[in-house]
């Protein structure tokens, strides 16, 4: 639960929420709820209420300042039902960091050595607020400061170590929680999803017939990045996790193998230009790029990739027509056509001396080209010394849109024919 009227007016961005989420995952604690709430004391200790209502434990980020908007410490223990009270060892030590400095401590500081009765401090190292740890029942309630590496130096040495501890006492075997994205391009969500059908229902069975839970897929759609499969795991330990991971990973492949060729583009952090690289670079060859209407931009994707230098020969904008036939040698007539996007690719070649020859051209819009409608778009391809070819595409949007569709798209078709390449 992130604390702090800022967050709601968009001022600051919850990102301690995401590290709270994958490093509770590591110790094997489910999250199941996040939430924001502003500085006002009775939507405070109504949200944590709400949250323990549904939860064994809450974290509770910010409001433990110094200030009167601060006011974490004493929600908590209305909802604990106990009153707050000063811990001197607290106060000797903010006033101590303060003489350190050369500086007065304020006498508003002393707020952050009030405790709920009942309470434990975790010590704080990094700043003046500690954190707490408030036993509700049998349930719990962390609180930290909201300053991100002040909050995780509570996490490890604090908060995680509790966790173990309850989870022990629960007679809960300690494990991890660790998932894997797939990232794909060229099917849509629901067509993941009709695909992936069966075996999702195949694991939910496993999971009812087990008593427990194996492996769960989700989707998520990333716009101009694909749709990402989502496979999260429970494991004893994170060599068991990541061979499970490996197992689900290759079944996930297989099936969508058979149903539509290869969509999985990368894992992870791995964005398209990753896998033209290793495309590229396991064929020996180098690349070239001609762009119209994406002005750069699959050029720019590709230098993304460190070690580029040693495959990528450059890029050629050629946005005005002229340069299209001066420089690239595309002949008379429509440029927004499979013919300028062969004779692009070609000229790629022969300007830049790569293997490899990649362009695109189309309409971003508003307004119609050569008598074709924004969104059209034609990408090419050549070898050197060899044939060239092209595909038509049709890609949705507004102009940035299909400028950033378009060049994942004529990336990815790059990926794929230089996949058959390999092949051949």
């Amino acid at each position: 639960m992130a604390v702090g009227t800022e967050l709601l007016l968009g001022q600051i961005a919850d990102t301690n929420g995401a590290w709270l989420g994958e490093h509770l995952a590591a110790v094997g604690v489910a999250s199941h709820f996040h939430q924001a709430v502003g500085d006002n004391h009775d939507r405070i200790v109504l949200a944590l209420r709400t949250a323990l209502a549904r939860s064994d434990g809450v974290i509770v980020c910010g409001g433990l300042g110094p200030t009167h908007d601060d006011i974490t410490r004493e929600a908590i223990a209305e909802v604990m039902n106990v009153p707050l009270v000063r811990d001197e060892a607290v106060l000797e030590r903010i006033a101590a960091l303060f003489s350190s400095r050369g500086r007065t401590m304020s006498p508003s500081n002393a707020r952050q050595a009030a405790v709920p009765e009942g309470a434990r401090v975790i010590p704080q190292r990094k700043g003046t607020a500690p954190g707490l740890i408030c036993p509700v029942g049998h349930k719990v309630v962390y609180a930290v400061p909201g300053v991100p590496y002040e909050m995780a130096d509570m996490f490890e040495r604090g908060i995680a170590p509790d966790l173990r501890r309850r989870l022990r006492e629960r007679g809960e075997a300690e494990g991890v929680i660790a998932s894997r994205v797939l990232r794909t391009w060229g099917m849509t969500e629901s067509r993941l999803a009709d695909v992936l059908a069966a075996h999702i229902g195949s694991l939910d069975q496993a999971a009812i017939s087990s008593g427990g839970e194996t492996a769960t897929i989700a989707f998520l759609a990333s716009g101009i990045e694909g749709i990402k499969v989502r496979v999260t795991v429970r494991a004893a330990d994170d060599a068991a996790a990541s061979a499970r991971l490996d197992a689900e990973e290759a079944t996930i492949r297989h099936v969508l193998g058979d149903a539509a060729g290869d969509v999985v583009f990368g894992v992870d952090d791995e964005a398209i230009e990753h896998a033209v690289a290793k495309a590229v670079t396991a064929r020996h060859l180098t690349l070239g790029v001609a762009e119209s209407l994406t002005g750069g931009l699959v050029s720019s994707r590709l230098v993304n990739v460190p070690g580029a230098s040693a495959w990528f020969r450059g890029g050629v904008v050629s946005y005005a027509t002229e340069v299209k036939q001066s420089v690239l040698g595309v002949p008379e007539g429509p440029v927004v056509s499979a013919a300028a996007a062969e004779a692009m690719a070609v000229g790629a070649c022969r300007v830049l001396g790569s293997d490899v020859g990649l362009s695109v051209t189309g309409v971003a819009g508003p307004d119609s080209q050569d008598g074709r409608s924004p969104g059209t778009v034609f990408v090419g391809l050549a070898r050197a010394g060899g044939a060239a070819e092209s595909a038509e595409l049709a890609v949705p949007g507004d102009r940035q849109r299909i400028r950033q569709y378009a060049t994942i798209s004529a990336l990815d078709l790059l990926r794929r024919r230089l996949a058959v390449l390999l092949a051949d």
